[in-house]
C-alpha cells in the first residue's frame, strides 16, 4: 500500500480503500467537522454505525465536503436490537434515510447473536443482508466482531459469504485465530481501535520503535496493521492527528520490529467480548 486511496480487493471483486476513518464515540457536531476534515485530508472510506447515533451527522459532513458520492466508500452497521429478517430490512431503510444515500458500499452485522438461538438469528439476519445485496442496495456485505465459532455456522448456510469482518485489532490485542481464519477464507479484516487505548500509545517499547522510523506511536500502529494485511480504521477529532494518521505510507517496519510488536503482552483491550453482546 502506497497511499490512503490504495485498495484491498474484496471476494466479490469490489475494492475498498486500505485505511478508513472511524467515527465511534464521535458526537454529532463533532462528527460533521471531523468527517469533513478527514475527507479534506484524503480519506475516502468512512465508517459509522446506527449505534453510534451519528449517521445523520456523518451524512452532513460528507455533503459539506463537496466530494462526489461515487468517490467515497461508506459503511454502516446493523445494531443488535435490529437482528432478524424483517427488522434488519427496516433498520437498513432507517440508516439509508439518516445517511441520505441511494446505495451503501458496505453493511455489517455489528455483533453476532450468541446463546441457544444465536446461529439461527445470525442466519435470519444474514438472509436479509443477502436480499439487500442481490437487489444492489448494498455493494458488499460483512460482519463485525465475529469469532470462528460464530462465522463458520454462518458461512455453512450462506448463499453469499461475508466479504469483511471488522475486529478489534491493535498491538497488544491481535486475535490471531480469527484473523488467520479470515485471511484463509478471503475475508478482509478491518481493524477497529487500531491505536488501542492510552496504554498502547504510551507503551515504552512502541515509543522506542516509532522513534527509529521518525514516526509517532499512532503512525507505527497504523502501519503495523497495514503490514499485517488488515484495514485500520483510526479515529480522531483533532485536525492535526487526522492528517498524521494518513502519513503512514513513506516507511516500512522491519520484519524484526513487526515480530517484536506482535509479541507485546496484552494491553489496550476494550473489554468488549463478542460472546457477551
Amino acid at each position: 500500500m502506497k497511499s490512503i486511496t490504495d485498495t484491498y480487493r474484496l471476494s466479490n471483486g469490489k475494492t475498498i480503500p486500505c485505511v478508513g476513518f472511524g467515527t465511534w464515540q464521535t458526537p454529532n457536531e463533532t462528527a460533521v467537522e471531523s468527517v469533513k476534515n478527514a475527507i479534506k485530508c484524503g480519506y475516502r472510506h468512512i465508517d459509522t454505525a446506527s449505534q453510534y447515533g451519528n449517521e445523520k451527522s456523518v451524512a452532513q459532513g460528507i455533503k459539506e465536503s463537496g466530494i462526489n458520492r461515487k468517490d467515497l466508500f461508506i459503511t454502516t452497521k446493523l445494531w443488535n436490537d435490529d437482528r432478524g429478517y424483517d427488522s434488519t430490512l427496516k433498520a437498513f431503510d432507517k440508516s439509508m434515510k439518516e445517511l441520505n444515500l441511494d446505495y451503501l458500499d458496505l453493511y455489517l452485522m455489528h455483533w453476532p447473536a450468541v446463546g441457544k438461538d444465536g446461529d439461527k438469528i445470525n442466519h435470519e439476519t444474514w438472509k436479509a443482508f443477502e436480499k439487500l445485496y442481490k437487489e444492489g442496495r448494498i455493494k458488499s456485505i460483512g460482519i463485525s466482531n465475529f469469532l470462528v465459532h460464530h462465522i463458520q455456522p454462518l458461512i455453512d448456510k450462506a448463499e453469499v459469504k461475508p466479504m469483511v469482518n471488522q475486529l478489534e485489532f491493535h498491538p497488544g490485542y491481535t486475535q490471531p485465530e480469527i484473523v488467520q481464519f479470515c485471511h484463509k477464507n478471503d475475508i478482509v479484516v478491518e481493524a477497529w481501535s487500531p491505536l488501542g487505548s492510552g496504554s498502547v500509545l504510551k507503551n515504552p517499547k512502541l515509543t522506542e520503535i516509532a522513534k527509529k522510523y521518525n514516526k509517532s506511536t499512532a503512525q507505527l500502529c497504523i502501519r503495523w496493521c497495514l503490514q499485517n494485511k488488515t484495514l485500520p480504521l483510526p479515529k480522531s477529532v483533532t485536525p492535526e492527528r487526522i492528517i498524521a494518521n494518513t502519513q503512514v505510507f513513506d516507511f516500512n517496519i522491519s520484519d524484526e520490529d513487526m515480530k517484536m510488536i506482535t509479541q507485546l503482552p496484552k494491553m489496550g483491550f476494550s473489554g468488549l467480548y463478542p460472546d457477551e453482546n
